[in-house]
């Protein structure tokens, strides 16, 4: 078996579905049937059975299936150390990012690194801090960006924190809140329990919630053209002036942050290029 045998593998377990896998792994539907019957063959069991439902593996394809992440990130590993050996930071470099990040600061902060180090390669994942954390805990990325205090007994950085805050087109009082129109959005459950929690010390009654949307900056703009409040991180607020913002505090007055962590193993900063990356980031964000 090669390293595209158990990518095979790998995600027709995910997908449970002939079709969604030949797609995501861009080739044929004949082609990965084939790939599977010679699996098949070179280990002499059935791997999957296909029916009505999709495809269900049998026992040993399972085991199999189940091999897979580990036998590519062994791969993965050996490719990485074999280019480590030349002392060079050069390679693909693999961040898992949230979603906010990435659209506010990753596109500038990769730009400048690649330009100290032209030799690199990026492959990001992006999504919820939840999501992000898990990929560090699974060892698919090098690196972790997210925003909350997750569960990491591995190695960390604080990057930044940020309040956060009420936003309004027009000033508001707090205690009129539950009687004036509010936008929600979709976000990582550790930022919408700290808002839950911040509203139900104060008010007995849920928010008038008229509009929800999928994405935060969505939300800013419904906010800016003055269509209803809306509690968020305030750095998605930096270029916006002509907006009421009004910071939200613990019942004894004390701020509520979110902040943004860098997660990363201890043995990745065996690699040139991990250990460049962590570098480079403490640099730009250090007094922040």
């Amino acid at each position: 078996m090669d390293e595209r045998d158990w990518m095979v593998l790998q995600v027709l377990y995910e997908e449970k579905n002939i079709t969604k896998t030949s797609q995501r792994l861009y080739i044929s539907q004949p082609a990965l049937t084939n790939r599977l019957q010679q699996l098949e063959k070179e280990f002499g069991i059935k791997i999957v059975n296909r029916g009505r439902r999709g495809v269900q593996f049998t026992p040993q394809g399972e085991y199999l299936a189940k091999s897979a992440h580990e036998m590519l990130l062994t791969i993965q590993r050996i490719k990485e150390n074999v280019l480590n050996m030349e002392n060079n930071v050069v390679g693909t470099l693999r961040l898992g990012v949230s979603t906010f990040f990435t659209d506010y600061m990753l596109p500038n902060l990769l730009k400048r690194f690649k330009e100290q180090y032209p030799n690199i390669e990026f492959k990001v994942t992006t999504g919820f801090s939840s999501h992000v954390a898990e990929l560090i805990h699974n060892q698919d990325v090098h690196i972790s960006i997210v925003k909350g205090d997750y569960n990491w007994n591995e190695q960390k950085h604080l990057l930044f924190e940020e309040s956060i805050c009420i936003a309004s087109k027009d000033e508001i009082n707090i205690h009129d809140l539950p009687n004036l129109p509010r936008i929600n959005y979709h976000t990582d459950l550790l930022l919408k329990h700290s808002i839950d929690n911040w509203w139900s010390e104060r008010f007995t009654q849920p928010p008038l919630v008229n509009i929800e949307v999928d994405k935060l900056d969505t939300c800013k703009k419904m906010v800016v053209n003055g269509l209803g409040y809306a509690i968020m991180p305030s750095l998605i607020l930096n270029d916006v002036h002509d907006l009421y913002k009004k910071d939200l505090q613990t019942i004894d007055g004390k701020p509520i942050v979110r902040k943004t962590w860098m997660f990363y193993h201890k043995d990745s900063l065996k690699l040139n290029i991990v250990k460049a990356f962590v570098d480079f980031m403490e640099k730009e964000f250090a007094g922040q």
